[in-house]
């Protein structure tokens, strides 16, 4: 069976796991499973590896495979958070992502007004002024405007200097891409969330720790009221 339809079972059964089509306690068995999806028992045996290794599942001997509660997930993982934004959970995992932003972007930002390289406060002022030029173009939804929102905020994670807050950037970024392909980023952003990234930009750019910290706060609780609304 070719890695396409290893693949293809194993975003289905993701997909399933994480919007709760099956629940935490669904007992699955492996000919069930083969049966369901026309597929060798390795594929099945791949996919319920890697699911595994999630923690989404476990498998026991004369049971089966059983779906584990949520609380035991490996969540930040970014395949695991794609899955649920292409799942009915999609409006919980985008304000609960958002809600981990408003944690911890604003502290990185900080950190990063102090610690970045001149060239790293060059490129973030590059982005922020690209998303301000797209925005006000009405160009908000496009391929572009996405890559250079992901980039920004990749290189203020990056730059703050401190590896645990860095390894939040997939999760972030997996986030403003569900949104995105969602169709839920405005062709026009907000206003007052573009204006905040550009200020936060220019506050970084002149080292401004308080400044940046705050604005990113802004543009942060703009975005969580954006996707409450939502829902």
């Amino acid at each position: 069976m070719s890695q396409a339809s290893h693949t293809s079972v194993l975003d289905d059964l993701g997909r399933r796991i994480a919007g709760n089509e099956l629940p935490p306690g669904e007992v699955l068995t492996l000919a069930e499973l083969e049966k369901q999806y026309g597929v060798s028992r390795t594929v099945i045996r791949e996919s319920v590896r890697v699911l595994e290794a999630k923690t989404m599942v476990e498998s026991k001997r004369r049971i089966g495979v059983t779906v584990t509660p949520m609380k035991r997930w490996h969540v930040l993982d970014p395949m695991l958070i794609r899955w649920r934004l292409e799942s009915p959970a999609r409006v919980q995992q985008l304000i609960a992502l958002t809600e981990l932003r408003l944690a911890v972007e604003p502290a990185a930002a900080r950190l990063t007004a102090v610690r970045a390289s001149e060239d790293t406060r060059a490129e973030i002022w590059r982005l922020a002024s690209l998303l301000k030029t797209l925005g006000e173009s009405n160009r908000g939804d496009t391929q572009e405007y996405l890559d250079a929102d992901v980039a920004f905020h990749n290189c203020l994670l990056d730059a703050c200097g401190n590896l645990m807050l860095s390894a939040i950037k997939e999760p972030i970024a997996q986030v403003i891409s569900g949104r995105h392909h969602a169709g839920l980023t405005p062709g026009t952003p907000v206003h007052e969330s573009l204006h905040n990234h550009v200020e936060a930009a220019a506050a970084i750019v002149r080292a401004d720790a308080d400044a940046a910290e705050s604005y990113v706060r802004a543009y942060v609780e703009s975005i969580l009221g954006e996707v409450r609304a939502i829902g």
